[in-house]
């Protein structure tokens, strides 16, 4: 097919529909039906395995295995940009990840507990494969649009990708709460989303990359110099945020406040099925998944309530607030057992989990000094993002095997609270001159 010109309407909604086809792992495999099925898998033994060595608890075993696959994504990820930046096919790259990503999500069919290994390395690389095609995926953005069209497309890839997630979670969902209906035990239906994700993932892939370009090579002789060129990028920023204040004091609050916004979000399900008091296995799966939706609907109210009051207050001190309300969320998650009063918190999630996010990152945009390199800066907040995941994985992961998930979430609000801290140590000047 005749490569389309850079800009052309096309290839634009080509490139934004690889959301509509990757979304559904996020919001199916991390968030909502997987974390349903792994801890009703541990609910028919007494919710602890031997692995590695070592005698875990379900949930803090999951808490790990997803901590070290960040950690293989935040090293991964300067080598791919590196290659991405160079080569002249980055193409086969992004579909080598998706496809990684989609048979590791299809292979999660086979997970059971008396065979783990498999099943917990499907789970790791499909983690590895979703962050993986990303990398790829963001690089394509300036060789297919300019720069008066990068925002509108990348609001609707979010858009698409938003919209096909929640579709195929909805089939999913009658799949799982009726599988009397077609013959099946609600296990097994589970089983079938996971099938559901990959060959969604594969299938609706294709026409992004029937329109998306190789990628624009470089020219001059492979090496080592391009493929480590994205840690001397991340390098370099590092050296220039000692010149900047306001930017290096930001990204401080950020990373330590991202650890525990990142967590929440992650370990949100499996602390819902584990310590709220459901009256029935089949009420806990079918509230699990409402509150997931719950989340998603109201955080994109968040996200426009958040906007209006940073035009109005300025970024910083809306971020502060919003950590004051994330500690305060903490706090009742320690005291709530009851499923009505999960909803309730869910809802309350949802409001500052689209805001903080969306705000974070315009708000580093906004304090970035005068540069054309704003990929390195991108870059270097993406790193340290996942290295806060990491972080704050593997400390919710030992405090939950020791002393259980309500003591892992109120120090997590510990972080929210030194975020805040260092928010309010931005200079004055620069924190009210940054406004969305």
């Amino acid at each position: 097919m005749q490569q389309l010109p850079k800009g052309d309407k096309k290839l634009l909604n080509a490139w934004a529909f690889y959301d509509w086809a990757n979304s559904v792992y996020s919001l199916t495999i991390a968030s909502a039906i997987f974390p349903i099925f792994y801890n009703a898998l541990f609910n028919l033994r007494s919710g602890y395995i031997s692995v590695f060595g070592l005698y875990l608890k379900n949930t803090a075993l999951i808490s790990f295995i997803t901590a070290a696959a960040f950690l293989c994504v935040a090293f991964l990820s300067p080598l791919l940009s590196g290659i991405a930046d160079y080569v002249g096919n980055k193409k086969i790259f992004m579909r080598f990840f998706n496809y990684l990503g989609a048979l590791s999500c299809i292979g999660l069919y086979w997970f059971n507990l008396d065979n783990i290994y498999p099943g917990l390395l499907c789970y790791f690389l499909g983690l590895i494969g979703f962050w993986g095609s990303l990398v790829f995926y963001n690089s394509y953005l300036p060789d297919i649009a300019f720069p008066e069209q990068q925002d509108a497309i990348s609001a609707k890839g979010y858009s698409l990708g938003y919209i096909g997630s929640v579709i195929l979670l909805l089939i999913n969902l009658v799949l799982v709460l009726s599988p009397k209906t077609f013959g099946i035990d609600a296990m097994e239906a589970m089983r079938y989303s996971f099938i559901s994700v990959g060959v969604w993932w594969i299938g609706f892939s294709q026409y992004t990359y029937l329109y998306l370009p190789k990628g624009n090579s470089k020219s001059g002789e492979f090496s080592s110099a391009v493929v480590f060129n994205g840690f001397r990028e991340l390098k370099k920023v590092w050296g220039q945020l000692a010149q900047n204040v306001a930017l290096k004091r930001y990204l401080s609050g950020f990373f330590v406040y991202s650890m525990a916004v990142q967590t929440v979000m992650l370990v949100a399900t499996y602390f819902g099925a584990q310590e709220i008091k459901w009256s029935s296995p089949e009420e806990s799966q079918k509230g699990l998944i409402i509150c997931i939706l719950l989340i998603q609907l109201i955080a994109v109210l968040g996200a426009w309530l958040t906007s209006k009051a940073s035009s109005k207050f300025g970024n910083i001190p809306v971020l502060i607030a919003i950590n004051c309300f994330w500690t305060l969320l903490c706090a009742i998650a320690y005291i709530v057992d009851k499923p009505m009063e999960f909803y309730i918190l869910a809802a309350l999630v949802g409001l500052v989990m689209g805001g903080i996010q969306s705000l974070s990152r315009s708000t580093y945009s906004k304090l970035l000094p005068e540069t054309d390199d704003t990929a390195s800066f991108f870059s270097f907040y993406d790193v340290s993002e996942k290295i806060g995941i990491v972080i704050g994985m593997c400390v919710y992961g030992v405090i939950d095997q020791y002393w259980g998930p309500r003591y892992s979430i109120m120090f997590l609000a510990a972080f929210f609270i030194i975020g805040i801290v260092l928010l309010a140590r931005i200079p004055k000047k620069d924190a009210l001159s940054v406004k969305g």
